[in-house]
């Protein structure tokens, strides 16, 4: 089974095992249509794909966490597509929670998705408390302050914002909770990996600053543009459209070269360089490459 196969199996099962058919009726279709509208499910694939590395030892375990990753990103899609954010239609391709459902029922949403997440975990782990113990704090990290995902939509509302700091909350904090949770899913040392999902989340938050600046609403599926329209830090607006694609490759190579020994390193590698061809396809960074030196810069917001 792939591991795209995999999680989506996993999402199915624990979400009909957490959502109890006596909920609000609408609020479960809102979640629903929140974590099943598609996406390409990279953070749990890392989950697994680092948990086979690892030799995982419980694929139970493993299952619950990529599901309790991917629901927290969803819950995160969900708030920051709303009004007060981004303000977007569409998500994913298709109408975002708070338009198809209204913006009570999507704020509601991303809570119950958050809650979620959490019980998945908890009723995956607790005859292992131990290791679900390190799942949580892993979890938590990735979300909460002071570099989850929280402060990254958080530096969105500040007067200036390092673009580094931002795009490690905003987007690289959960890919680094992603490869943490594949080990700590074995009992394994998650600090090898932590290097890969840190260089994979900023890489990811560069692409998006590209495809925004590029307008391919049909690769981001969400509207473009918006990085300048919300005064967003963006790599494209500091670094220019070619210094931005520059970096990118440079952070992919660097995602490639932390893979840690292992006996599927080469399939880990191989992953990496098909998820550089998806984001940002090899003919569009021939297009706009330079190759001046890459400033280091600090934002001002609004």
């Amino acid at each position: 089974m792939s591991l795209f196969l995999r999680i989506e199996k996993s999402l199915h099962i624990h979400f009909d095992r957490a959502a109890d058919p006596t909920s609000p009726p609408r609020l479960l279709a809102a979640m629903r249509h929140a974590v099943f509208s598609g996406g390409a499910r990279i953070r749990p694939q890392l989950v697994m794909a680092v948990a086979i590395a690892c030799g995982d030892k419980n694929p139970e375990l493993t299952n619950a966490a990529a599901v309790a990753i991917e629901l927290m990103h969803c819950a995160s899609l969900v708030h920051d597509d709303m009004p007060a954010f981004d303000n977007a239609d569409t998500r994913r391709g298709k109408p975002t929670v708070h338009k198809a459902f209204g913006e009570p029922l999507a704020l509601l949403t991303g809570d119950a998705l958050i809650v979620m997440a959490y019980q998945v975990l908890l009723n995956a782990g607790m005859e292992q408390p131990k290791r679900l113990a390190r799942l949580m704090q892993n979890l938590t990290s990735g979300v909460g302050l002071p570099g989850g995902i929280v402060a990254g939509q958080a530096w969105e509302c500040e007067v200036t914002a390092d673009l580094g700091q931002y795009q490690r909350a905003k987007t690289g904090a959960l890919f680094v909770a992603s490869t943490c949770a594949g080990a700590l899913a074995c009992d394994a040392d998650p600090k090898p990996w932590i290097a890969l999902g840190a260089h994979l989340g900023e890489a990811y938050q560069v692409a998006d600053d590209i495809r925004d600046v590029l307008g391919q609403a049909e690769m981001l599926g969400k509207p473009t543009g918006q990085d300048v329209l919300n005064g967003r830090p963006s790599s494209a607006s500091a670094l220019g459209l070619g210094g931005a694609v520059r970096y990118f490759e440079g952070l992919m190579d660097k995602a490639v070269s932390s893979v840690p020994k292992c006996a599927s390193r080469a399939l880990m590698q191989d992953m990496v360089r098909q998820e550089a061809e998806r984001l940002v396809p090899i003919e569009t960074r021939t297009n706009y490459r330079v190759t001046s030196a890459l400033p280091a810069c600090k934002l001002a917001l609004g």
